[in-house]
């Protein structure tokens, strides 16, 4: 039986660069919708911010593995037999992100000051114009590091991709370990991996969060 070779950490290697994408695509999609979702569960409209409510409560109320199997069988069904594997994940982990990168924003905007939303209704601006130009900046800034937190939970959630036959790090070990039988050296090098990729992450995080000073804003 063949052991661990340079050939099987270059296999990682890749594996490693497909979770990496995988997670930027779900960053971006997810926070693009969370956003639209945030703005929607602060907005004047009453019906706008019970819908954003119900989709966070339901994408949040159902486990990600479900969330996969949901999405890859239910576009078959559907009609789109070969829906290829990274669709349904990064439609599953989009969804998965932008439910709880809402949620987060929303608490941002919402934690910013009262008095700052008064001062800008004083200069007579818009409610767009004071979203835009005096709440989201500000918002942004205490958004910061728990969106990049949050970003490390997306890198490992990753790993629940393979349901839908997407090959990504934590696949590509078993993969490994089914052909050598090394578990414990197999998942070794897998952990360093993930460590690699989500301890800059967690760092920075720490970082901006003591550069912003968000705990004694």
């Amino acid at each position: 039986m063949p052991s661990f070779s340079f050939v099987h950490l270059e296999f990682l290697a890749w594996a490693a660069m497909w979770t990496a994408g995988l997670s930027v695509i779900a960053f971006l999609g997810g926070g693009l919708l969370g956003f639209l979702v945030a703005l929607a569960r602060v907005s004047s409209s009453g019906a706008l911010r019970t819908a954003a409510a119900v989709y966070i409560q339901i994408v949040q109320g159902t486990p990600l593995l479900v969330l996969l199997f949901l999405i890859y069988f239910g576009i078959a069904i559907l009609g789109f037999d070969q829906v290829p594997a990274i669709i349904a994940a990064a439609a599953g982990l989009i969804i998965y992100s932008s439910g709880f990168l809402g949620e987060i924003w929303r608490g941002c905007i919402e934690s910013v000051p009262k008095t700052q939303w008064e001062a800008a209704e004083c200069l007579a601006l818009s409610r767009w114009q004071r979203m835009l130009k005096v709440i989201l900046p500000q918002a942004l800034r205490i958004a910061t590091p728990p969106t990049v937190g949050f970003l490390v939970q997306i890198v490992k959630n990753t790993s629940l991709a393979s349901v839908v036959g997407f090959v990504e790090l934590s696949q590509a070990g078993k993969l490994i370990n089914n052909s050598i039988f090394e578990p414990f050296t197999v998942f070794i090098v897998v952990a360093v991996f993930y460590f690699a990729m989500c301890f800059p992450l967690s760092l920075w995080s720490r970082n901006l969060e003591r550069k912003l000073n968000v705990i004694h804003r």
